[in-house]
């Protein structure tokens, strides 16, 4: 039987706000994947403990959403989740986990193949209630893209549809710097949590952020590139002022020089504090250039 891999991902759009109810771009990223595997010399391995680890929360917190005795069984073969997503960048890493075990395991899998408007919003639900045990609180969107392996525009918490994006090979691009160090998704989370008591973060966000981001997923889908720069350096700007906490501290110069010149634009990709930052530009070779103290990985050209 062949096992099926699942693709990291890339929120290009969404990150945070999603979770007041915010649009969100989120697309499959197949430069990484994980898939469930079998060997019985990894049961000392750290990938198969933690899923071990996994199963206990979930017999605990669902007990009839999955086929438990088949996940024992499995993990008393030594199966593993063998993936080379980087943990703490931003991409998946623990959604790509959540797909597969939810893909192999669940009672009432949802077809893939039939999707509609509420299936979509179903799977969703259930994939933030099984990634909530990585992350203390999800959103549910990094394992459902990974799971999904296709674009989807987020609307709103409970209006998510696929969506195409425009196809293109010229100089412009989206981009991933590597910050050098992996982040955790929980204490930053923690910090956009305790802004959001403040009544000025709110507004802002509601009412700034949405604005610029939404302007950006319109413009990106619809392949209009000078709206969506325009808007990608008021986005950037933003993220600077009122999400600097979640910047690495090695990027924070970077950011504010794309600001400036004009030749890229940065912003968080997932969480933040660390991993992967998500970069803009019309010009890939001149932002090589500008950024030639990272390392550059391409995710999308037009």
């Amino acid at each position: 039987m062949k096992i099926p891999s699942f693709f990291a991902k890339i929120l290009l759009f969404g990150e945070y706000g999603i979770i007041e109810n915010a649009k969100g771009l989120t697309i499959p990223f197949d430069f990484y994947k994980g898939s469930l595997k079998f060997d019985e010399a990894n049961f000392q391995s750290k990938s198969h403990k933690d899923i071990v680890k996994y199963a206990e929360y979930l017999e605990q917190n669902m007990p009839e959403e999955f086929d438990f005795l088949s996940l024992w069984g499995d993990l008393k073969k030594g199966m593993y989740f063998d993936s080379d997503i980087p943990q703490g960048y931003g991409v998946g890493s623990s959604g790509a986990l959540v797909a597969a075990v939810y893909d192999r395991y669940a009672v009432h899998r949802i077809d893939k193949n039939q999707l509609n408007k509420e299936s979509i919003s179903k799977l969703k639900e259930k994939f933030g209630h099984m990634e909530s045990y990585f992350h203390g609180r999800s959103s549910g969107i990094d394992p459902l893209i990974c799971y999904l392996n296709i674009p989807l525009l987020i609307n709103s918490k409970e209006d998510i549809d696929t969506i195409s994006i425009p196809k293109g090979n010229g100089k412009g691009a989206v981009f991933l710097i590597n910050s050098g160090a992996p982040g955790e998704t929980g204490p930053m989370v923690q910090i956009f949590f305790e802004k959001l008591k403040q009544e000025g973060f709110r507004k802002t966000l509601h009412k700034e952020f949405n604005k610029y981001n939404n302007a950006c997923i319109d413009a990106f889908v619809k392949g209009k590139k000078e709206p969506l720069f325009q808007n990608l350096k008021n986005l950037s700007t933003w993220a600077l002022v009122n999400l600097k906490p979640m910047i690495p501290a090695k990027i924070i110069s970077a950011w504010e020089n794309g600001i400036k010149t004009n030749d890229y634009y940065l912003k968080l990709c997932g969480s933040g504090g660390g991993g992967y930052v998500l970069g803009f530009t019309k010009d890939f070779e001149k932002a090589q250039e500008m950024l030639s103290d990272f390392e550059l990985e391409t995710v999308y050209r037009f």
